[in-house]
């Protein structure tokens, strides 16, 4: 336990003081857990520099939130595989505003000796930049650097020789928006999530290439953004129907859907006689909302155990990749219509 030593040393605490923290167990105040992750901050990224062992049996998963249930279902779509396959997993929820972020996490992680990480829309994706251009990979390259072994799932950059594993989110806005058309809807409006969100982006992309082929109007007033829950769906369609008055709308996320959903019940709109919605995820609650949820489903279970799958290939010395072969995989979304998509009256 040299890291654990060397960190205790640094931060001027004990070796039992540092394991407290990095195990977020209580008996630490706050300035000396501030002290301990600060000195962490400084250290290496490498698993040799932060003391942990080489084959532990252990993989982190980083998620960005728990509150969505898509995110949930990921987890546990990727810590199924990962048992099946041997190894145990640590979840990290990496919500914006937590006391501890993304880079914190994986301090901790490989301090605590994982062998690797799976990202589940890692931050990286979240950046303003033209889509097909690669945006700075900031910490994430350091982490290439030191030889930390990671998958992408849903988010990944051409800068760097990550393997990725993703759903086509512009397939899924355009199926999404085609649908619509193909009902006979000809004002569709799009409920994204936050303007420097990738997926997102994407999914704005297919939604109006679909719009364009059939000559119909995909201007920037057609779009209205909010954060990924349901109250952020409710106040972008109300901005929506307070302006292009759409007969229809797809959404970034089946939360921001049931937003949707909620916010037209409330303005006496029927769905789908005055508004079809269409979501992405196809999480749980979209079949039995009220009415049944279209959505654009992932297939979570299969891109799960692809991203393990390739995580534990990187890990066994004796099938290790050589080279800097990037893997991509990328799975096609699935329509599912239900209720609250109908051509409009």
């Amino acid at each position: 336990m040299s890291g654990l030593s060397e960190i205790a040393r640094a931060a001027g605490v004990s070796i039992s003081t540092v394991s407290r923290v990095l195990n977020r167990r209580a008996g630490v105040n706050e300035e000396t857990r501030q002290r301990v992750l600060s000195v962490l901050a400084e250290m290496p990224y490498t698993p040799r520099g932060l003391g942990a062992l080489q084959r532990t049996g252990v993989i982190g998963l980083l998620v960005p939130e728990l509150s969505n249930p898509v995110f949930p279902a990921f987890a546990e779509a990727l810590e199924t595989r990962a048992a099946r396959l041997g190894y145990s997993s640590l979840l990290c929820n990496t919500r914006s505003g937590a006391p501890m972020g993304e880079e914190e996490y994986v301090r901790m992680l490989l301090a605590r000796g994982v062998e690797g990480m799976v990202f589940v829309s890692p931050e990286i994706t979240n950046v303003e930049v033209p889509l097909g251009q690669a945006p700075q990979p900031s910490y994430y390259a350091k982490l290439v650097a030191d030889g930390v072994h990671m998958v992408f799932l849903n988010g990944a950059t051409p800068a760097l020789d990550v393997p990725d594993v993703t759903v086509d989110e512009q397939l899924a806005g355009y199926m999404a928006t085609k649908h619509l058309i193909e009902l006979g809807h000809e004002r569709i409006g799009f409920v994204s999530g936050p303007a420097r969100s990738l997926p997102s982006r994407l999914k704005r992309a297919g939604w109006a290439a679909a719009l364009e082929e059939n000559h119909l109007p995909a201007g920037s007033e057609y779009v209205a953004h909010g954060p990924f829950s349901a109250e952020g769906g409710g106040l972008a369609v109300a901005q929506l129907l307070d302006t292009v008055t759409p007969t229809a709308v797809i959404c970034s996320s089946d939360h921001m859907a049931l937003g949707v959903m909620r916010e037209a019940h409330q303005r006496g709109i029927s769905i789908p006689d005055e508004l079809s919605v269409v979501g992405f995820d196809d999480i749980p609650l979209a079949a039995y909302s009220s009415p049944a949820l279209t959505t654009l489903a992932q297939p979570i279970e299969e891109m799960a155990a692809a991203a393990i799958d390739e995580l534990v290939l990187r890990l066994d010395p004796d099938r290790r990749r050589q080279g800097t072969d990037n893997y991509t995989r990328v799975f096609r979304p699935r329509l599912v219509a239900r209720e609250s998509s109908a051509p409009p009256k």
